[in-house]
């Protein structure tokens, strides 16, 4: 009776190159997705900065310019203030 019960398993002790042909990689793995995506820095600008760290300082500082310099100028056009 145990030996019918191991037979019954689907595992194996070895399997054929073939059976891992479809396979995909697994989508749940311990992937830390916020750093998916990289951006290359061109020479002289990596030159400049020595960290990523330094790079997001920077850029933090440029949004947060541009959004105060948009926040300053109206968006409605002209024509519909001077009503």
């Amino acid at each position: 009776m145990k030996k019918k019960a191991e037979e019954d398993t689907d595992l194996r002790t070895e399997y054929p190159p073939d059976f891992f042909k479809e396979m995909k990689p697994n989508r749940f793995a311990g992937k830390d997705l916020r750093y998916k995506r990289s951006i290359v820095l061109d020479a002289d600008v990596a030159e400049v900065f020595d960290s990523s760290e330094s790079v997001n300082a920077v850029l933090r500082s440029a949004i947060r310019a541009m959004r105060t310099a948009g926040a300053k100028t109206s968006k409605v056009p002209a024509k519909r203030r001077a009503s």
